[in-house]
């Protein structure tokens, strides 16, 4: 991660240099980080949507081969191989997911050591004198240094105001100052929204797939019920899973830099806009391929 973090800290530091504060700075990289990850997504869409039809297929094949185990598995991967579909695509996709967040934590956390690449012992020897002073050390040892030593040496000076927020403080540490509450707290609504969106459509196609379906006789009717009730029990399990993510990131965002916290909430704000748009534009194509 620190490797990657590096990496992110060249670009973080560049964007830094042109605007001169690092609220902005993070913004900026926030963007062109998506619009890197916009091939994985329209991939990871992709993915999603062909999924979805496959699912019909998979159902046929595990009321058909239920009591051979052996067979069931030869014919799933038959289904991945003629549909071309590698079944860990999601997988690999949100390993990088958390790779890119971790590189990003790793980056905020040290931001003087990834971002401005200052001098170690210069960094070291500023973390052992407020040990020193405070007789203790910090959860963040570099933050404090910005906090207590960018005055007196401008080679550890970062501008951290962001419109009246400084994104040095960690929300834990400066519980009595509700501003350290602003971005985590807009974090999680946009979280929400994205959840929400991402459950109406599958909501949605779910209505128009029960509304193609026809069965033959009553023996059908019913396989097909105990069949959806399962695959509704499934559905909700994941939602719940879905919801406990900005749950579990909010509890991240608490005790990190609010940098950190800015920056998952215009990444979640340029998801949702990239969302509605990939969304767009596949049901445009299918309008005209149904055409």
């Amino acid at each position: 991660m620190g490797a990657i973090a590096n990496l992110f800290g060249y670009l973080l530091n560049f964007l830094y240099n042109i605007f001169n504060n690092y609220g902005i700075a993070i913004i900026v990289f926030s963007v062109i980080l998506r619009i890197i990850l916009i091939p994985v997504t329209i991939s990871q869409q992709k993915t999603m949507k062909k999924s979805e039809q496959m699912q019909e297929k998979m159902r046929e094949i595990q009321q058909k081969y239920k009591n051979n185990p052996e067979k069931l598995n030869q014919e799933t991967m038959d289904l991945y191989k003629r549909e071309k579909m590698n079944p860990f695509s999601g997988c690999l996709s949100s390993i990088l997911q958390i790779i890119i967040i971790l590189s990003v934590f790793w980056l905020v956390s040290k931001p003087l050591t990834y971002m401005k690449k200052v001098d170690p012992d210069i960094i070291n020897g500023y973390i052992e004198q407020i040990k020193n002073e405070d007789g203790k050390s910090s959860a963040y040892p570099e933050i404090q240094v910005i906090q207590r030593k960018a005055s007196e040496d401008e080679r550890v000076n970062i501008n951290m105001n962001f419109f009246g927020l400084d994104l040095s403080k960690v929300p834990n540490q400066n519980m009595s100052d509700y501003t350290v509450y602003i971005i985590p707290v807009l974090y999680v609504i946009t979280s929400f929204i994205s959840i929400k969106i991402t459950n109406g459509k599958k909501k949605k196609e779910k209505v128009l797939q029960l509304e193609e379906k026809t069965t033959s006789d009553k023996e059908a009717n019913t396989k097909q019920s105990a069949e959806d009730e399962s695959l509704e029990a499934m559905q909700e399990m994941s939602n719940s899973m879905t919801y406990m993510i900005p749950i579990m990131s909010i509890s991240i965002a608490f005790i990190a830099p609010l940098g950190l916290a800015l920056y998952w909430l215009i990444s979640n704000i340029l998801i949702i806009i990239e969302r509605l748009i990939i969304d767009k534009i596949y049901m445009i194509k299918e309008e005209k391929e149904n055409a």
